[in-house]
C-alpha cells in the first residue's frame, strides 16, 4: 500500500510529554505551550489528564489549564480519564475527546493502573458510555504493544485481545503504542495487523518512543500500511513513569520534517513548531530532544553570527 498524502499528528507533549517531569511546570507555561502548538498548525492536542494528583502531581492543575486555553474551533482538545471520577471532573472542562488507556501486558497494567487488563476494561466501560452519551469522542491507547519492561516481548495475539476489548466497550479510535521504544518495523507491523482485526484502518494511529532510535523507522512502517494518524511530542518530551529506561516520544519536529520531505502534508509550520519546542525546552532548562530542531536552531545561530559580522 502506498503512503498517504496527508497525515494527522496529535501532539501529546502537554500531557504525556510533561507528566513525568519532576519539577512543577506552571499552568501558565502549559497553556502557552498549547497556544504555540495550535499557532503552528496542530489541530489535535492532548492537553492534560484527570488523574489523582497523588499519582501524577504534574497534572494537578488540569482544570486550570483547560480553563485557560483560548480555544480554536478547528482544534480538538483531548484529556486522559482513567475512571468515572476522572471523567466527571474532566467533563466540566468541556474536552472534545477523552482518552482511556490499557496495556497489552498484564504486568504493566498492574504497575501502571493497579489492576488487570480485564479489570481495566470494566473500569473504562462506564467512562466510554458516559462520554459517548455526552457527544464526546473516545480514543483508546494500548500501551506496550510490542514490548514490556516486565514481561519482555509482547505477542500480537495480546494486542488483538486488548483491541477487541476496547472495541467491545465502544472505543472509537485506538492507538498502538511502543511505550518503551523497543519496537522494530516488523514488530510494529504485526501489532498493527493485530489491531486491524477489530478496528478500521482510519481508526488506528501509531505512538512510538525513540529509546532505541527506531521511532521514525516504525513510523515509516506504519505509513506503508496506510496508517495516517500518529501521536508525537514537541521537543521529544516524555517517557513513562512506570517503564524504566523509556525515553521520550518521537519528536513532532522530526516527524514533520520527514513527512514534508516525503511530500506528505501535515498542515504544520515547522519553524513555528521548533519555536514551540524551544519555548518548553528553555523552561525545563535542557536542550530539545529533536534532532531536526537542534540542526535548524544551530543553522539559525550560525546565520545570525554571520550577519552580526
Amino acid at each position: 500500500m502506498s503512503s498517504p498524502t496527508r497525515v494527522k499528528l496529535v501532539d501529546v507533549g502537554p500531557r504525556d510529554g510533561l507528566q513525568n517531569e519532576k519539577q512543577p511546570v506552571p499552568a501558565a507555561v502549559k497553556i502557552e505551550l498549547v497556544h504555540r502548538l495550535q499557532a503552528a498548525g496542530l489541530k489535535e492536542i492532548e492537553v492534560t489528564s484527570f488523574v489523582s494528583p497523588q499519582w501524577v502531581p504534574q497534572m494537578g492543575d488540569n482544570a486550570e489549564v483547560m480553563a485557560g486555553i483560548e480555544r480554536r474551533a478547528d482544534v480538538r482538545y483531548s484529556v486522559l480519564t482513567p475512571n468515572m471520577k476522572g471523567f466527571e471532573a474532566a467533563v466540566l472542562s468541556r474536552p472534545d475527546e477523552i482518552v482511556v488507556f490499557g496495556a497489552a501486558s498484564e504486568a504493566f497494567s498492574q504497575k501502571n493502573i493497579n489492576c488487570s487488563i480485564a479489570e481495566s476494561i470494566e473500569r473504562f466501560a462506564p467512562v466510554v458510555a458516559a462520554a459517548r452519551a455526552a457527544g464526546i469522542y473516545v480514543r483508546g491507547a494500548m500501551s506496550c504493544t510490542v514490548g514490556c519492561p516486565y514481561e519482555g516481548e509482547i505477542a500480537p495475539e495480546r494486542v488483538a485481545y486488548l483491541a477487541g476489548l476496547m472495541k467491545g466497550i465502544g472505543v472509537q479510535h485506538i492507538g498502538v503504542a511502543d511505550t518503551i521504544g523497543v519496537g522494530t518495523p516488523i514488530k510494529v507491523r504485526k501489532a498493527i495487523e493485530a489491531t486491524l482485526q477489530h478496528f478500521d484502518l482510519n481508526d488506528v494511529s501509531g505512538h512510538f518512543h525513540d529509546t532505541y532510535g527506531q521511532a521514525l523507522s516504525n513510523t515509516l512502517a506504519a505509513l506503508a500500511m496506510g496508517v495516517w494518524q500518529f501521536d508525537t511530542s514537541v521537543a521529544g518530551l516524555g517517557g513513562c513513569p512506570y517503564a524504566k529506561g523509556a525515553t521520550g516520544n518521537v519528536a513532532t519536529e522530526d516527524v514533520v520534517y520527514m513527512l514534508h520531505g516525503m511530500g506528505i502534508d501535515t498542515g504544520i509550520d515547522l519553524d513555528q513548531l521548533i519555536d514551540a519546542g524551544q519555548f518548553i525546552s528553555d523552561h525545563l532548562g535542557r536542550p530539545t530532544q529533536s534532532r531536526v530542531a537542534k540542526a535548524i536552531l544551530a543553522k539559525r545561530a550560525s546565520s545570525a553570527a554571520c550577519e552580526a559580522v
